[in-house]
């Protein structure tokens, strides 16, 4: 849900309407772990010197105190704070992208506030123009604990009664493999497109040995991403509003009911 309240003002000039996002639906309720994250993906390299990194992570930080914890890996650096609050934030830089998110948010805000400053603060800190940006990706993502054969709860919640269901009755293992993934545009030009996958972590060892591992998840993610439409100017922080918008309402109207619900009552009935 999007609702507008009062207007932003800079130096006594009226700007527009301030956008907030209530989340009409407790998406934390439906599983073990709730995650929003969002990626800027670059055409050029992104800049790798130790000043303008720490510059980049030390204004996050003045804005986000708890963040403090830094990190680097072979493909990039990151900025994460504790999850003793019962979320998590984090950013990262790497070689052509951009990201941050947080695990476990309480709100669409609380969410949103980190990436809206990164994208904010990325034209003057890190050098990224609107002719840079590839796209912007914008992932929501569920993680359902179950210590079993993930692709028979797949199969069961997602596939029953299908013509792909059927190949799954009879005798014999099951399905080896599935993890089913569609990507669907939005409008004519395809710049605006959802991806929506649901995980199966299953392996053939743990189904041949029917012993399955305690702390894999089945993971269900649902990504928006913009493109840049040709002969336009492309706005990374319009664009960004833009997604929340499009995820939100994919999630509640599709995801939600069609997914998320079914997958979780075959979870229940297997418990």
């Amino acid at each position: 849900m999007l609702v507008f309240t009062g207007l932003l003002c800079e130096n006594g000039v009226r700007l527009g309407f301030k956008k907030r996002y209530f989340m009409s639906i407790s998406y934390n309720s439906f599983c073990d772990d709730f995650y929003i994250d969002m990626y800027v993906n670059t055409r050029f390299d992104l800049p790798n010197d130790r000043d303008s990194l720490l510059t980049f992570f030390e204004r996050i930080t003045k804005q986000f105190p708890s963040m403090t914890s830094l990190g680097r890996d072979t493909t990039g650096y990151s900025l994460e704070e504790s999850e003793d609050k019962g979320y998590g934030r984090w950013t990262s830089i790497d070689i052509e992208r951009i990201g941050a998110g947080i695990i476990n948010p309480d709100s669409f805000e609380q969410a949103f506030e980190l990436p809206k400053s990164v994208i904010g603060l990325m034209p003057y800190l890190l050098g990224i123009r609107s002719l840079d940006v590839d796209c912007i990706d914008l992932t929501f993502g569920m993680d359902f604990d179950y210590s079993g054969n993930h692709n028979e709860i797949i199969a069961e919640g997602l596939f029953a009664g299908s013509p792909f269901g059927r190949m799954f009755d009879g005798r014999g293992a099951g399905a080896l493999s599935l993890s089913p993934a569609v990507v669907i545009a939005l409008d004519d030009e395809c710049s605006t497109r959802i991806r929506l996958t649901v995980d199966s972590q299953t392996e053939e060892n743990e189904i041949r040995n029917r012993k399955f591992e305690q702390d894999k998840p089945i993971s269900l993610y649902m990504t928006a991403r913009q493109y840049p439409s040709g002969g336009k100017e492309f706005d990374p922080s319009a664009a960004f509003d833009k997604l929340c918008q499009v995820a939100i309402d994919f999630m509640d109207e599709k995801v939600v009911p069609n997914f998320v619900v079914p997958l979780t009552s075959a979870i229940s009935h297997r418990r």
